[in-house]
């Protein structure tokens, strides 16, 4: 794409998610900004997580998402804001969008969304509720005109793939949820980041939802059980729960466990990440609008973890 590449500022960038933004907006060349609350924190890994954005040429920018002042003074040096801000700051994205009305040069706004597509999904308490604070946000920047790109990238790796979804790896068995037949969507979080990254300039990502599908990493549960045996030589038992079963254990949970119990309900037994149709109207496919990204596959991946 032609012109100059714009100038980003990622809000949330030393978080689980934004420190993979962070890094992808400064390997592709884009004069890249992250708002921190402390330039020089006590915590250790967070100040070398700060060091390395200095090495990659990152401009640190002091400020908070509840100092709107400092907002406003961020967003002025920049082109596009990106949140990845965690689930229990989504309603603090109101603040975001006050500052980027103020400001008013802001080219693009992408949320911090990065998983299911909140609008199309089926109801699973207590995740619903999580969801409906993200549709909040999007019905906000609609309301306000803010041009955007949202991106639903589905199940992050690092959750799912080194556990298999268990509490922790499994050794002689695993649970499976429903059949185990509906197909889900897999990304490393590194590809997030550069797929991400690669929408803020694109005219066809503008004011539409980025699908990020990679035909490698749509696979079902059985699938994923499969790929383990074979690169572990162990055959699992499996433990199969009806959806009955998993809706009672949801509403019998506490909480925080509750929300991923019904987040992993939506994924594999509702199959809530791949069973949407791409309408060209509201959305677009990342892998085709980017084949020249090369993504971690969900083999590659299982490769990486399983020792």
């Amino acid at each position: 794409m032609a012109g100059k590449m714009s100038k980003i500022l990622i809000i949330g960038g030393t978080g689980y998610l934004g420190k993979f933004i962070v890094g992808a907006s400064a390997r592709s060349g884009h004069p890249t900004f992250v708002l921190v609350r402390d330039t020089a924190p006590s915590d250790q890994a967070k100040a070398q997580l700060l060091r390395a954005f200095k090495n990659s040429s990152v401009t640190l920018l002091k400020g908070d998402l509840n100092d709107h002042g400092s907002l406003v003074e961020a967003m002025k040096q920049v082109d596009v804001v990106i949140s990845t801000i965690g689930p229990r700051q989504v309603l603090d994205q109101f603040k975001i969008i006050a500052a980027i009305k103020e400001v008013g040069t802001i080219k693009r706004f992408l949320p911090s969304e990065f998983g299911l597509d909140v609008d199309r999904i089926h109801t699973a308490e207590p995740a619903s509720s999580v969801f409906a604070l993200k549709a909040q946000i999007r019905r906000a920047i609609e309301a306000e005109g803010i041009p955007c790109t949202i991106v639903c990238c589905n199940c992050f790796a690092g959750y799912f793939l080194p556990t298999l979804a268990q509490p922790e790896p499994p050794k002689d068995k695993v649970t499976v949820l429903g059949d185990g037949n509906p197909k889900a969507v897999f990304l490393a979080e590194e590809d997030i980041g550069t797929y991400t990254i690669k929408t803020v300039d694109d005219p066809r990502t503008l004011n539409k939802i980025l699908y990020v599908k990679p035909p490698a990493n749509i696979c079902s549960f059985n699938d994923l059980v499969s790929l383990w045996e074979k690169k572990t030589g162990k055959t699992l038992e499996k433990i199969y729960l009806p959806e009955e079963e998993v809706l009672k254990r949801i509403q019998e949970a506490p909480f925080p466990l509750n929300i991923l119990m019904a987040v992993n309900y939506l994924v594999f037994v509702k199959g809530d990440t791949a069973n949407i149709e791409i309408d060209p109207s509201f959305g677009v496919e990342a892998s085709e609008l980017y084949p020249d990204v090369k993504y971690t596959s969900v083999q590659e991946y299982l490769n990486r973890v399983i020792q």
